[in-house]
């Protein structure tokens, strides 16, 4: 099975935030002058061109060391963990497959990235397919060498262990040791990971560029996706309907290509779940996660008895506010009248996301600043460019690239701070190198959330009056809702689809009804479900590139909730200890990580102690209500 060391084997392009749809969205047609310059990234740190002699050299060279390493080491890790020199010889081998890795996933980052800059030309359609074919074929030639160590006796490799140069390796062996279980013989291994391509990858793929090609009449003016997501945060409620239902239109006028791939990745799914030994639908997620079942199980009860305390009540506050009995679904994030419409320069942002981290760790804010200072960040909306937000950490031996999609909202400052923090993890990460800098995506979107709500508290410190406090309030609650509510009721539809497929394929017209069963019972009776909405399942990246990540964002979200909590009260030494907890990168687990700040997750009143910041906020604005 696919390890998280071999994560850069992705067989698509970097997912885009499911959070950021919500988040990144932001009022169309802003003039580029009021935004300023915004960057392009500098993909030449990877590679200069997709023709690149660099490129080819490191194709060829990653081919031979492959080879070589199949040569030197398939059939005789036993052999060389149990001889005299054990722990030295086989801590050799692991760096060259460590080495190799990074290699390789700089050759896949750089496809991956170009082709997300503009999934619409064919020329780079075809480069990232071709990269794919050629870094899977030369990456199973290596696929016998977590297999064979996890074969090992776990006496040999523990006394192996006992030298310097393999115990460096011991998070990644132990983390590796996990999946033992649920491998299966070579061959099958060979045959999965190579048909990825032609199956999984190839129903991404579809789904990717088929999301990008679809264009929405709104008022005579055709719009791709990003765009018409962006009116839905219109000032103007006209506009925000038009938006809603061309989105409606189209996704019905394609609802039967989405339902053939939802049902063929579920069905796929199922049967590498079957053959590996999974029992629970999302149990190979929480695997990867490096989280218990118990764990999520007790995040989602938490967060589904709390929905009519947060969603259900602010939503009817909301209604009120804007003079409804109920929002219609396209209201359900509209600004508020108090909402400042100006545009932010990117000047600005980057100022204000650069201060809220540097009050709380200079060493932090040097860290993100690098990714202003060179060019690490695609931040402009262009025709073909992948919709969304996403921070991809590439491989340690460079460095992370973040694209937005910035359009001048608060929204997208936040958004910019949020990618900044995962940039930031990475980053500090990279120096546990290619085999442990990758994190669980629980503990990824810490870092990415906690940055958020430094720079909101900063904006809220300095709102010039109670009516902008009030709109920014309302937007971080807005926000936390879309994170933690919403991601959870993604995930209760990933569940009801997963296991219903296992008993046949799902009807559009039955993914449409579990998708408004849990988008009612989630965000409650003060929304509007109207028709067209049961098909807007159909454009959640997640579903499709990777299953069950979405309840990571909600993790993440309360996790940080409680981390913050904590800051508040904490002493100096507490940037310090959180700067730490980043640079671990995936050498613990997140019950090690939370011990120096006193939280456990494991603990059921830790899930309710996060969701109580967000009833905090919602408490203030119910107050600031009363007294106005």
């Amino acid at each position: 099975m696919q390890h998280k060391s071999l994560q850069w084997l992705a067989v698509h392009a970097p997912a885009t935030s499911a959070r950021g749809k919500a988040k990144t969205a932001s009022r169309p047609g802003r003039p580029k002058e009021k935004l300023g310059a915004l960057p392009e990234w500098n993909l030449k740190d990877l590679y200069s061109a997709p023709d690149a002699a660099a490129l080819k050299a490191d194709l060829e060279a990653s081919e031979r060391a492959a080879e070589a390493m199949q040569a030197n080491y398939a059939g005789k890790l036993a052999a060389l963990a149990d001889g005299g020199k054990g722990g030295k010889a086989l801590a050799r081998a692991v760096r060259e497959y460590e080495g190799l890795s990074d290699l390789m996933g700089r050759i896949v980052s750089y496809a991956s990235l170009l082709y997300a800059a503009d999934t619409s030309d064919p020329a780079r359609q075809k480069f990232f397919g071709d990269i794919q074919e050629k870094i899977t074929t030369i990456s199973s030639k290596l696929l016998f060498f977590p297999l064979e160590l996890n074969r090992l006796d776990d006496k040999v490799l523990e006394s192996a262990m006992a030298d310097p140069a393999l115990g460096h390796y011991r998070p990644w062996l132990e983390d590796l040791r996990k999946e033992k279980p649920y491998q299966l013989e070579d061959r099958i291994e060979q045959l999965f990971h190579e048909k990825a391509v032609t199956g999984r990858g190839a129903w991404n793929r579809l789904f990717s560029e088929t999301m990008t090609a679809l264009r929405f009449d709104v008022d005579g003016e055709k719009l791709s996706l990003e765009p018409t997501l962006n009116r839905l945060l219109d000032q103007d409620e006209t506009k925000r309907r038009q938006a809603a239902e061309a989105l409606a239109r189209v996704f019905k006028d394609n609802v039967r290509l989405f339902t053939l791939v939802t049902n063929t990745l579920a069905k796929d799914k199922e049967i590498s779940d079957r053959w590996r030994g999974f029992a629970d639908v999302a149990d190979s997620r929480h695997l990867a996660n490096r989280v218990e079942k118990e764990v999520v199980d007790a995040l989602v009860a938490a967060v589904r008895q709390a929905y009519p305390r947060l969603s259900h009540r602010y939503y009817a506050l909301k209604a009120k506010w804007l003079g409804r009995k109920r929002l219609a679904y396209w209201d359900r994030n509209a600004p508020l009248p108090e909402e400042p419409t100006q545009s932010i320069g990117w000047d600005d942002a980057q100022k204000t996301v650069l201060k809220a981290y540097g009050d709380f760790s200079p060493r932090m804010a040097a860290v993100a600043n690098e990714f202003f200072a060179k060019r690490w960040i695609d931040a402009p909306v262009r025709e073909g460019k992948s919709p969304g937000a996403f921070s991809h950490p590439t491989v340690p031996s460079a460095h992370p690239y973040i694209l937005l999609n910035y359009q001048g909202k608060p929204r997208d400052v936040m958004t910019l701070a949020h990618e900044l923090g995962h940039g930031v993890h990475q980053v500090l990460a990279n120096a546990q190198g290619p085999l442990m800098a990758p994190t669980p995506l629980t503990l990824a979107e810490t870092a990415s959330v906690f940055g958020e709500m430094l720079t909101f508290r900063a904006l809220l410190e300095r709102a010039p009056s109670k009516r902008e406090r009030k709109a920014l309030l309302a937007s971080k609650v807005e926000d936390m809702i879309n994170t933690v509510v919403r991601q959870i009721a993604f995930y209760s539809f990933e569940r009801k689809v997963h296991t219903e497929r296992r008993e046949g394929e799902l009807t559009a017209e039955r993914l449409g009804e579990i998708w408004l069963e849990v988008q009612s019972e989630s965000l409650g009776p003060a929304i509007d479900f109207k028709t067209g909405y049961e098909n807007f399942w159909v454009y959640i990246p997640h579903f499709i590139h990777s299953p069950f990540y979405v309840y990571a964002y909600a993790f993440g979200d309360c996790l940080v909730n409680s981390l913050y909590a904590v800051y508040e009260k904490a002493d100096k030494g507490f940037a310090d200890r959180y700067l730490d907890m980043l640079a671990a990168g995936g050498t613990k687990h997140h019950k090690e990580l939370l011990a120096p700040f006193g939280l456990d997750a494991t603990d059921a009143k830790f899930w309710s102690m996060g969701l109580k910041v967000v009833e905090g906020l919602i408490d203030e604005l119910e107050a600031m209500d009363k007294v106005s």
